[in-house]
């Protein structure tokens, strides 16, 4: 299955070409340190390398000689068995790649595809000639870095070490992203750099984020100077711990990364590329903090907005990605897959191809049964599973996940949480009907669940035990930078407005801020349920018909005859199957929309 080993065995080199402009800000240039190593089982399928049109590779080291591969036993997706030959998901996606790429070089043929994925939709297939590459950044560069050895190297540039000559970091030693012009062969390349640089400037001020100083260009290259972190990546700690992480252990990794991407995505930045090698320690030492690096595949995105472009690494990819309608969501899919090779060395979705990883992400189950999970605590093995879960809607968000009870600290700070203003939204807009269920549902929620509502609740500053919509203005606000200007995070205010006329106490903000969707991932759902259908039974359900309850859920005529079965034909009220279904919020395919 591909376990993490520090064992040295000979590796296939893949090119080393992370995305676009993914090159790590710091590490060695040792052959652990390098993310681009392609799996044994796919170089033996290929003919000894990994193909050129290759979405993704292993970066992990395989425990077997060269050219065995692994057992398929050992692969948590088992074996699937279909009457016929599935359409592989791959092909609209390399698709997808090949038109990011544009054309092939005359120099060496057709380009590697950006190491385990870097690709969008989009663009591509103008040549040079016309492409505006000015960045309009200093051209200073020489006269304020001495420049030193490379540290770094990918398909699109490098990253070296470097001295500042002058003004704040005189003495101070750097790392420099040299980033090719010749490489960006298309708009969407050019744009990628220009957004990176954006965002690296913007997101400032978190200590698991990688410190941005300055942009510089010149003629033949874009210099990006941020801070050095010299410890390595996460994947050599892993390899040097024989693969995997003790629990505790990982729960201190695994806090910094949910910090760090909670931090982002309040601010309107989905990172679209966290993996092991994305993540540096500051320097070797054991406790030394980590940094998020790479933002070269990032993007700013609006509260309710959908992105579809194909974009992040294969074995990290979340299930919506490749169906081409995601948000912030699918940065906790690929945490849930980090979390996992932590606890156990092994990847959850693993295959000989990209066709077949692909797959195993959109259908196969993670395993929980080999070694070393029956001797994981429940909590983490809870905490894996609701990151990987396939319905986006479902999965904890970064701030949720840092109150989970594996990592739960009471000692620990809270961050805000942008889907409590969603949920918040959607509330106050919802029929007073489906509000009186959504209350009968928050007094059934459980201790556990309540700790996140009251870490939120406190966040926004409440007033005699009341919240307005100044309370939530005045909240975001004390969390703003440049990036959330950017990406108008604030816009969802606008949406809010009817707040501005009420209060909302803390048992209404529970009923206002709670997700049915996440609620049915747990495995007291049922309890949860039967408890607030009795609650509803007492103060919310009443007389409905099957037109007005249509009308509730925004269904037409045509959903007529499958809304009778909701209701009761005793009283003609919800039975507690449509109770469920309503709170669900069911409609015709409606989950399925793309934006």
């Amino acid at each position: 299955m591909g376990h993490c080993c520090s064992k040295s065995t000979p590796v296939v080199n893949t090119d080393e070409s992370p995305t676009v402009n993914g090159v790590s800000t710091a590490g060695t240039p040792s052959a652990t340190s390098q993310p681009h190593y392609a799996n044994s089982a796919v170089a033996a399928a290929s003919g000894g390398a990994t193909p050129l049109h290759s979405f993704a590779a292993s970066p992990f080291q395989s425990p077997l000689p060269a050219g065995v591969a692994p057992s398929p036993a050992r692969t948590p997706g088992r074996k699937f068995r279909w009457p016929l030959p599935p359409p592989s998901p791959a092909k609209p996606i390399m698709s997808a790649i090949l038109r990011r790429r544009g054309p092939a070089r005359e120099t060496g043929g057709p380009e590697p595809i950006p190491e385990e994925g870097g690709a969008a939709v989009g663009g591509g297939g103008e040549g040079e000639r016309g492409l505006d590459k000015s960045f309009g950044y200093p051209k200073n560069f020489g006269a304020k870095y001495d420049i030193g050895k490379e540290i770094g190297r990918g398909h699109f540039g490098h990253t070296c070490f470097a001295k500042g000559k002058k003004g704040e970091l005189k003495g101070h030693s750097v790392a420099v992203k040299i980033i090719s012009k010749a490489k960006m062969t298309t708009a969407i390349a050019i744009e990628d750099v220009r957004r990176e640089v954006k965002i690296l400037k913007a997101l400032s001020g978190h200590n698991n984020l990688v410190k941005f100083h300055d942009a510089f260009e010149d003629a033949n290259n874009v210099y990006i100077v941020m801070e050095l972190c010299e410890g390595g990546e996460l994947l050599d700690r892993i390899l040097a711990r024989g693969g995997r992480y003790m629990e505790e252990d990982a729960k201190t990794i695994i806090v910094q990364i949910l910090s760090v991407v909670s931090y982002c995505h309040l601010q309107g930045v989905v990172h679209r590329d966290l993996k092991p090698e994305n993540f540096l320690f500051v320097t070797k030492d054991e406790d030394t903090p980590m940094k998020v690096i790479d933002f070269g595949l990032s993007d700013f995105i609006r509260p309710d907005q959908r992105l579809n472009d194909i974009v992040g690494s294969a074995y990290y990819v979340a299930p919506e990605v490749l169906h081409r309608s995601y948000s912030v969501e699918a940065d906790l899919w690929s945490i849930g897959v980090i979390t996992y090779i932590l606890l156990c060395g092994s990847r959850p979705f693993w295959a000989r191809t990209e066709s077949g990883i692909f797959r195993s992400v959109l259908r196969a189950d993670p395993n929980f049964d080999d070694s070393p999970w029956p001797i994981v605590t429940p909590e983490a093995k809870d905490f894996v599973r609701r990151l990987l879960n396939k319905d986006h809607r479902k999965r904890m968000t970064a701030a949720q996940a840092l109150t989970h009870p594996w990592l739960r600290d009471e000692n620990r700070a809270v961050p805000l949480d942008i889907l409590i203003y969603k949920l918040v939204k959607s509330y106050i807009r919802a029929t007073p009907f489906k509000r009186a269920a959504l209350k009968a549902l928050s007094k059934a929620l459980t201790e556990d669940e309540l700790v996140y509502l009251k870490a939120q609740f406190r966040l926004l500053d409440p007033k005699n035990g009341c919240v307005s919509l100044e309370n939530f203005r005045a909240a975001l606000m004390r969390n703003t930078t440049d990036a959330m200007k950017e990406s108008k995070v604030s816009d969802i205010l606008n949406l809010m407005d009817p707040l501005s006329y009420k209060r909302m106490d803390f048992e209404e903000f529970c009923a206002a801020a709670i997700s049915t969707y996440q609620l049915e991932a747990l495995e007291g759902w049922e309890n949860i349920a039967s408890s607030a259908f009795e609650y509803f039974e007492q103060e919310g359900n009443r007389v409905i018909s099957v037109e007005e309850l249509a009308q509730e859920l925004n269904l037409g005529p045509q959903a007529h005859p499958l809304l009778k079965d909701w209701i009761r034909d005793s009283d003609r009220k919800l039975s507690f199957l449509g109770f469920t279904k309503f709170l669900h919020g069911v409609t015709i395919r409606s989950s399925n929309t793309r934006h």
